[in-house]
């Protein structure tokens, strides 16, 4: 019987990009899922979008409340842009025994992340994050054999748009090019936008350039003992590289995560550590010293902005 799926938030272009690709993946048998119902906020969308949407996209069911979703669902996609929601929209479907994939950022804040952290660790099905975190060409560096890859040792990415909503996918793609363990970001300089210092427990550095700017192409240059590789990313592959991650594990397909619970929310982190060091003049902010009541990125202001852009 097929997986069914519900969507969770209309506010990105990510439905649009992802529906036609899961759709894709069960005609190849790659999962069994079937969209069976959407819910939207109207947060930065019109009121009732998410009917005329479900008409477009042909999902059968448009629902006014969230709550009606749960019974119609075996798990749901949570899409919403103001990462503040993503907890109070999940937890209905967490606590009901659902299955919940979180777009990303998956959290802004400590207090967010330590509640995700704490479902996955008593077992609830949650996963998530960027697709910048599962590209084929990273892999393809990573795959490589070491004797002649070479031990990665230092990397650097750069990424436009914005802090954290955009951001987050250079934190992400770095993670997953330099595998887990980030001790500290350090905020050291800015040209056109900011510069960080990314440290991991093994040694081995990373410098990200974050922060407002043109849409730049996703990219990353790793430098080992031995070679120099230079990562283009192709748009046109990553959801569906990170579907392809994501899916089997969201609808059952397997019970190995795509992530294990100290990488999930790596990215994040070290992004709100990053945010830390720039408002304290480039201190060293170590991971596990986040404080719990720091702010952190506000969804909400830039759940505004993103209306104001698209609405006016």
């Amino acid at each position: 019987m097929a997986f069914k799926l519900g969507l969770v938030g209309l506010c990105t272009s990510h439905p649009d990009s992802w529906i036609p690709q899961i759709r894709d993946m069960v005609a190849k048998s790659t999962v069994d899922v079937e969209i069976v119902a959407a819910w939207d906020s109207g947060e930065t969308r019109p009121i009732g979008f998410a009917s005329e949407y479900c008409k477009k996209m042909a999902i059968p069911r448009a629902v006014d409340k969230l709550e009606d979703m749960i019974p119609m669902v075996d798990g749901v996609i949570v899409h919403t842009t103001n990462w503040d929601k993503h907890i109070e929209q999940s937890r209905p479907f967490v606590e009901a025994g659902k299955a919940v994939m979180i777009d990303k950022p998956i959290a802004g804040n400590l207090r967010d992340a330590n509640i995700v952290l704490d479902w996955i660790k008593s077992g609830k099905r949650v996963t998530g994050g960027s697709s910048l975190r599962f590209t084929a060409e990273t892999a393809a560096v990573l795959n490589t054999p070491i004797a002649e890859r070479g031990e990665i040792h230092t990397a650097y990415a750069a990424i436009g748009v914005d802090d954290f909503n955009y951001g987050i996918h250079a934190y992400s793609m770095i993670s997953q090019l330099m595998g887990p363990g980030i001790l500290y970001a350090q905020y050291f300089d800015s040209s056109a936008q900011k510069q960080i210092l990314l440290k991991w427990k093994n040694g081995h550095s990373a410098i990200l350039t974050v922060g407002k700017t043109a849409w730049l192409p996703f990219n990353a240059t790793a430098v080992t003992d031995k070679n120099v590789f230079q990562i283009a990313v192709d748009n046109s592959k990553i959801y569906r590289s990170l579907l392809e991650a994501e899916l089997p594990y969201l609808t059952g397909k397997t019970d190995v995560p795509p992530l294990n619970i100290n990488e999930i929310l790596e990215p994040e982190l070290a992004a709100m550590a990053a945010r830390i060091s720039w408002k304290n003049n480039g201190q060293k902010i170590f991971l596990t010293d986040i404080p719990l009541d720091d702010p952190g990125y506000d969804g909400t202001q830039f759940a505004l902005e993103y209306r104001r852009a698209r609405m006016g």
